[in-house]
């Protein structure tokens, strides 16, 4: 799979936006995390870490996805 360059985008069936779209936006600022220490099982972090960069937001994100999942459940 190879992946698209903005430029080949083809945005001809997006509308235009006007100020009535924008008039009840609101601005989300993402929450600040927090730094811990955890203990990991190296083998574990080692498969993270070996995916590149932004391990530690793909542990975070599958971290959440269980809570989220959890939630649900309960």
């Amino acid at each position: 799979m190879t992946k698209s360059k903005n430029k080949d985008i083809d945005y001809s069936d997006i509308p235009e936006t006007d100020a009535n779209f924008w008039k009840d936006a609101e601005i989300h600022a993402p929450k600040k995390k927090k730094t811990l220490t955890i203990r990991i099982d190296p083998e574990v972090l080692a498969w993270f870490q070996g995916q590149g960069k932004g391990y530690q937001t793909k542990i975070n994100s599958i971290l959440k996805t269980y809570m989220e999942a959890q939630r649900e459940a309960s």
